[in-house]
């Protein structure tokens, strides 16, 4: 691990995505370097010019062409948040059809801690596919955050949802990491 940690967000299409600099601020804060990789869809909801200006970096939503330079360091560590429906049971299927599903997809094959914090709603997460994925990718390691679904059609639960609780899933990940 490089003398300042690096850390992907990886931001799904979820209402409060709009919101990830405060992931990004209190990363910051504990001296992460940070990149972002949006969803196709995510990428709607980020002012993407006032997130490359806070990370220092583009944000990444598509393939890179062969040859073409990585515009983002190694990841020590990865972040999904807000997660969606959709990316959660995508990514324990191992479906990697987007650029962050591939780089979730990847992390564990490459041992990277990673840590996410689902956004969705109670009838979605009623569905037993989403029960099921969470408990694959637990099964896989990853670090599966505490927000609580939110009633449908009711504007969700953007003041319950803990942006800074990545980093604390994380941070023990990675002292366990760095003293192997």
């Amino acid at each position: 691990m490089t003398a300042q940690p690096f850390l992907y967000v990886v931001v799904c299409a979820a209402g409060i995505a709009g919101d990830a600099h405060k992931l990004i601020t209190a990363a910051h804060k504990q001296k992460w370097g940070v990149g972002v990789i949006a969803t196709p869809q995510g990428l709607g909801f980020l002012d993407a010019e006032a997130i490359e200006a806070q990370t220092g970096y583009p944000i990444r939503s598509a393939w890179r062409s062969p040859g073409d330079p990585r515009p983002l360091p190694p990841a020590d560590a990865v972040a999904v948040a807000p997660a969606t429906f959709n990316t959660i049971n995508k990514w324990a299927a191992g479906i990697a059809d987007t650029l962050a599903l591939g780089i979730l997809c990847e992390a564990y094959g490459m041992g990277i801690p990673t840590a996410v914090l689902p956004y969705v709603n109670a009838a979605m997460a009623a569905h037993p596919a989403y029960g099921r994925s969470l408990d694959q990718l637990r099964d896989m390691g990853v670090l599966v955050g505490s927000y609580e679904p939110h009633r449908p059609k009711a504007g969700g639960g953007a003041d319950r949802f803990r942006w800074e609780e990545a980093l604390e899933l994380l941070t023990p990940a990675l002292v366990g990491k760095t003293a192997n």
